[in-house]
C-alpha cells in the first residue's frame, strides 16, 4: 500500500502512524464523509515518496467522473413531505459506455453534479439514496460557485477558446478572469474530495471526462501517486497559436499530464496538444509499436486517438417502438406524400453550430436552382443552448430572422422551405425525422465530435417494421446522404460524406445539390460504407479500447519508485526505476574519504554549465573546484566534452593537471603539458565536402539553425529554431545525411537539438575505457569512480563504468557512481537535479581533498 494512502487512513482513523496498521484495507465505500477532504493540499510535496507495492491487476471497479451525473432528478410532493424521484438518463454517454461494455463483472461508480439544486438539509439523504440505488456520488456545489465555475470559466472562457474564439474584445468570448479560474480550481478540488471517499487507489481505475475537470488529475495524483487515471477530452483542442493565449496554459497542460492516458477524438486534436507540450513545456513524444507516448518526469503519458461512437442497442430499440413508427408514418404523409424532399439539420442553438450558415446555403440553393422551390424542405431542429449569454440570444435572433426572410421569399400556400423546430423533441421523434430525411446537414464551424451523422446513418438503416411503413421489401438496399463540415470531429471517419467548408456558402449549396442529384446506386454504396463503420465503432468499442489502453499504461506502476514534487498546480510525480536514486552528498563524501585512487569523469555542457547559459565559459568558481580536485594526488580528473580541443584548452588553461577529452573523445590529453592523442585512428575528413553542402541547405531553410565545423565532426544545431519545424527538419536531415554518407567511415546521430556527423567508433565510452586502462597499467587501479553527464552521449560512459567491475578494470570493491542530470530514464543509477547541485557536490569533494592535504 502506498505511503500516501496509509497516511490518509491514519488521518481518517485519528490514530498516529504505525507500521503495524499500514496493511489495513480501506472499505470499498467510505461512509465517513469529509474526513479525507480535510487533508491540506497546500503542504509542500517535495521529497515525499511512495514506495512500490503490489497491486491487483484485475480491473474490478471503474470510477467515472464528469460534470453531470447520468441521472434525472425530479422533486415530488406528497402527504409525507418533500422527496425526490431519480431515474437513469438514458441519453447520457456515461451510462451508454457502461451498457456498451456489457461487462457485468465490473462495478461502475459515477461522480458528478445533479442538474437540480438540492437543499443542504437533504443532501445527506440524497447522497445515501443515489449511492445505494445507482452507485452515484453526487457533488453538491453552492449555486454561486457552480455559476462561476460552469457558466463563468467553462462556458465563457474555456469553451470559446477551445473552439478557436479569441477574446479580442469583451464581446468576443470572455476575457480571462482570475476569480472565475479560482472557482474552477475549487470545484475540481471538491470533485477530488468526493472521489477520495469512494476510491480504492491500488485497484480502481478513474476515468475523467471533458474540459470541466482538467485540473482534477493533479489533485488525484497528489493524493495517490499511483492512481490509475485516464482523461478524455470531448471538445476540440486548439492549435498552439490559439491555446498559448490562455494565461493559465501551463497549469492546464501539467494537470492533464498527471493522467496516465489522455484521449482525443481526432489526430488533429492530439497533434495540437502534443505541439503545446513541446512548445510550452519542452516535452517530446514518440510512437512505439503504434502507441504515442510522452515522457513526463519518468512517467509515460499515453495518447489515445479514437472518436466516440453511439449506443447501437438504445438506438435500435427506439427504432422498434410503435410511437416511432407512427411518427415516421406521420412525417411521410406530411412531406413525401406531398412530393417534398426533406433535408435535416439537428443542432444546439449556439454560435459554433453554424445554423445561420446552413440557412444561407439553403437560400442560395433555392436561388440557383428554382426547380427545388416547392419541392425541397429544410427541417432545422434547434435544441436549447447549454450555455447562457449574449451570444446565444444573438444566434437565436439571427436564426429567426433568416428563417422568416427565406420563407417570405420562397414560400407559398402549403409550402415553407424552412421548418424551424425550436421546442424540445422526444428522442423517438428526433429519430423519426432521421428516418425520413433524404440528407442530413451538419455545418458546425467547430465541434468536438457531433454524433448526429452517426445516429442518422443507423436510423436510415431502419428495420423490417419501418420497411413496411415505407412500403419497401426487406431486401431493399438502404441509402443515406451526409453533408458535413470539415471542422467537426466525426468528419475524418465519414469518408463517404460530402465534406464542406461551412463558411463557403456557395460550396455548401453545391453540396446540397450534389446530394439531391446523386445516383441512387452511389447513395447506397456510401450508406453501406458508413453503416459498416458506425455499427462496429460504437460506444462500447470506444470505451473498451480506452480502458484496455489505460490498463496497459498503468501496468508498470508497481515497478517504479514515485516522488511527488512541486507546489499547487505545478505538482507532478517523478517515476523512476527501483534502483535509480538521488546521489546524496553524505553518501558519496563518505565513499570519497574511504578510497585512495579515484577516477572522476565530468561532462561540461548541461553538467558543469547550464544548457541555457549565454556565456558558456567556466566560472572562476568551477575552475577553482577543478584545481582543488586535481591537486589531490589520489585523483584523476577528466572533462569529457563534445567541444573542440582549442576551446577546451583555452577555457581550462589554469587547470594544469586536468585531463581533457574533446569532440566526444576523439582528442585526448592527460594534462595540460601532455600532447594531444587520438582515441581512434586518425580519420580522413573528405566526407565533409559531401555533408557540409547538405547541412548548408537545411540551415538556409530553417531559421535559427547553425552549423559548427569541428576538426573531425560537423554539428547542425536547431536550438534557436521553431521547435516543431526544427525537429521535423532534423529528421529529414538525418535521413538525408545517412543516405549520402552511407559509404563513408562516419556515423550520423541526433542529439539534444542537434544532428552530428562524426568518425565511426568515437564515443565518450572510449574515453572512460582509455582512462581506466591507463590507470590500471600504471598500477593505480581505481577504487572510486564518479561519472556525471546529462545527455544521450554520456550514456556510453555510464555503461562502461557500471560494467567495469565485472571486467576487472577497477578494484573489486570499488565505489562506482554513474550520475545523470535530472530524473529521467538512464543507464546511470544516480541523479542530481541540476548543475547547481553538481557544483555543490564537486565543491564538497574538493573540500575533503583540501582538508586531507599535508600542512
Amino acid at each position: 500500500m502506498s505511503r500516501s494512502y496509509s497516511n490518509l487512513l491514519e488521518l481518517a482513523s485519528g490514530e498516529s502512524p504505525s507500521f503495524s496498521r499500514m496493511s489495513r484495507r480501506i472499505p470499498r465505500i467510505m461512509t465517513v464523509a469529509g474526513i479525507i477532504s480535510d487533508v491540506d493540499d497546500d503542504n509542500p510535496s517535495e521529497g515525499s515518496c511512495s514506495d512500490p507495492s503490489s497491486s491487483s491487476t484485475q480491473r474490478d471497479r471503474i470510477i467515472i467522473v464528469a460534470n453531470q451525473l447520468p441521472i434525472r432528478a425530479q422533486r415530488k410532493s406528497d402527504s409525507n413531505g418533500i422527496g425526490w424521484i431519480f431515474n437513469w438518463d438514458e441519453n447520457s454517454l456515461l451510462l451508454q459506455l457502461k451498457d456498451g461494455l456489457g461487462d457485468n463483472d465490473t462495478e461502475f461508480i459515477y461522480v458528478g453534479c445533479l442538474k437540480e439544486d438540492v437543499h443542504p438539509s437533504e443532501q445527506d439523504e440524497v447522497s445515501q439514496m443515489l449511492l445505494e440505488n445507482f452507485r452515484c456520488v453526487p457533488t453538491f456545489l453552492p449555486h454561486d460557485l457552480f455559476s462561476r465555475y460552469y457558466h463563468g470559466f467553462c462556458k465563457q472562457q474555456l469553451w470559446p477558446l477551445f473552439h478557436y474564439m479569441l477574446p479580442l474584445s469583451p464581446d468576443l468570448g470572455g476575457r480571462f478572469n482570475r476569480s472565475l479560474w479560482q472557482a474552477y480550481v475549487s470545484v475540481n478540488k471538491i470533485f477530488a474530495d468526493r472521489i477520495m471517499e469512494v476510491i480504492n487507489p491500488e485497484d480502481d481505475f478513474v476515468w475523467v471526462h471533458d474540459y470541466h475537470l482538467m485540473v482534477l488529475p493533479t489533485f488525484l495524483r497528489k493524493r495517490f501517486n499511483r492512481v490509475k487515471l485516464g482523461f478524455f477530452l470531448h471538445s476540440p483542442f486548439p492549435s498552439s497559436e490559439i491555446y498559448k493565449t490562455l494565461p493559465i496554459r501551463e497549469e492546464l497542460l501539467r494537470a492533464l499530464l498527471n493522467s496516465d492516458l489522455i484521449g482525443f477524438h481526432t489526430f488533429d486534436y492530439a497533434r495540437h496538444f502534443l505541439s503545446c507540450c513541446s512548445r510550452m513545456l519542452g516535452l517530446t513524444y514518440e510512437s512505439k509499436r503504434g502507441y504515442i507516448g510522452l515522457d513526463y518526469y519518468g512517467r509515460t503519458v499515453s495518447i489515445k486517438i479514437l472518436p466516440v461512437g453511439i449506443h447501437m442497442g438504445q438506438l435500435q430499440s427506439v427504432l422498434s417502438l410503435p410511437e416511432t413508427h407512427a411518427k415516421v408514418a406521420e412525417l411521410i404523409k406530411q412531406f413525401c406524400g406531398q412530393g417534398r424532399i426533406m433535408l435535416l439539420g439537428v443542432d444546439d442553438m449556439d454560435i459554433f453550430k453554424g445554423i445561420s450558415l446552413k440557412l444561407l446555403a439553403m437560400e442560395q440553393l433555392l436561388v440557383q436552382h428554382p426547380e427545388y422551390q416547392g419541392k425541397v424542405v429544410l427541417v432545422q431542429i434547434a435544441n436549447p443552448a447549454r450555455g447562457k449569454g449574449k451570444d446565444v440570444k444573438e444566434v437565436q435572433a439571427e436564426t429567426y430572422s433568416t428563417v422568416k426572410r427565406i420563407n417570405e421569399a420562397f414560400g407559398r400556400p402549403g409550402y415553407e422551405p424552412v421548418v424551424l423546430i425550436d421546442q424540445p423533441l422526444k428522442f423517438y421523434e428526433r429519430i423519426a425525422y432521421y428516418v425520413v430525411a433524404e440528407c442530413c446537414l451538419v455545418t458546425a464551424v467547430r465541434d468536438g465530435m457531433n454524433l448526429i451523422p452517426y445516429e442518422y446513418i443507423i436510423s436510415r438503416q431502419g428495420n423490417e417494421k419501418l420497411d413496411e411503413v415505407f412500403g419497401l421489401e426487406p431486401s431493399t438496399p438502404k441509402k443515406s446522404m451526409l453533408v458535413v463540415s470539415e471542422f467537426i470531429g466525426c468528419s475524418p471517419s465519414l469518408s463517404g460524406a460530402i465534406r464542406v467548408n461551412p463558411w463557403n456558402i456557395d460550396a455548401v449549396a453545391d453540396a446540397m445539390d450534389c446530394a439531391l442529384e446523386m445516383p441512387e446506386g452511389e447513395k447506397q454504396l456510401r450508406h453501406e460504407k458508413h453503416y459498416k463503420y458506425v455499427s462496429t465503432h460504437h460506444v462500447g468499442y470506444w470505451a473498451r479500447s480506452f480502458l484496455q489502453d489505460l490498463e496497459r499504461t498503468c501496468r508498470d506502476h508497481s515497478r517504479r519508485r514515485c516522488w511527488g514534487i512541486g507546489f499547487g498546480l505545478s505538482f507532478r510525480v517523478v517515476a523512476l526505476d527501483l534502483n535509480f536514486r538521488k546521489l546524496v552528498m553524505e553518501h558519496i563524501v563518505s565513499a570519497y574519504k574511504r578510497t585512495t585512487m579515484r577516477a572522476i569523469l565530468l561532462d561540461y555542457d548541461g553538467t558543469l554549465m547550464p544548457q541555457g547559459s549565454i556565456d558558456k565559459k567556466p566560472t572562476q568558481k568551477s575552475v577553482e573546484i577543478l584545481n582543488s580536485l586535481c591537486r589531490d594526488k589520489n585523483n584523476m580528473v577528466f572533462i569529457v566534452s563534445a567541444r573542440t580541443r582549442e576551446t577546451l584548452a583555452e577555457w581550462f588553461a589554469p587547470c594544469r593537471r586536468l585531463g581533457i577529452a574533446a569532440e566526444h573523445g576523439y582528442f585526448l590529453r592527460m594534462n595540460r603539458d601532455a600532447e594531444w592523442e587520438t582515441c581512434v585512428p586518425v580519420a580522413e575528413c573528405s566526407w565533409k565536402q559531401i555533408a557540409e553542402p547538405v547541412m548548408n541547405l537545411y540551415t538556409e531553410t530553417t531559421d535559427g539553425s547553425t552549423i559548427e565545423n569541428k576538426e573531425t565532426a560537423l554539428v547542425w544545431s536547431y536550438e534557436d529554431a521553431d521547435p516543431d519545424f526544427g525537429s521535423c527538419q532534423a529528421k529529414e536531415l538525418l535521413d538525408h545525411l545517412e543516405s549520402v554518407l552511407a559509404n563513408e567511415p562516419v556515423t550520423v546521430k541526433s542529439g539534444q537539438n542537434t544532428v552530428e556527423v562524426k568518425p565511426q567508433g568515437v564515443s565518450k565510452g572510449i574515453v572512460a575505457k582509455r582512462l581506466l586502462s591507463a590507470m590500471q597499467e600504471r598500477g593505480m587501479t581505481p577504487d572510486f569512480v564518479l561519472c556525471i553527464g546529462d545527455d544521450r552521449s554520456d550514456e556510453d560512459m555510464f555503461e562502461v563504468i557500471t560494467s567495469s567491475v565485472a571486467n576487472s578494470s577497477i578494484a573489486p570493491n570499488a565505489e562506482v557512481f554513474a550520475c545523470t542530470v535530472c530524473r529521467k530514464p538512464s543507464k546511470a543509477k544516480y541523479y542530481l537535479d541540476d548543475t547547481a547541485e553538481i557544483v555543490r557536490l564537486m565543491q564538497g569533494l574538493a573540500s575533503v581533498s583540501e582538508l586531507s592535504e599535508p600542512a
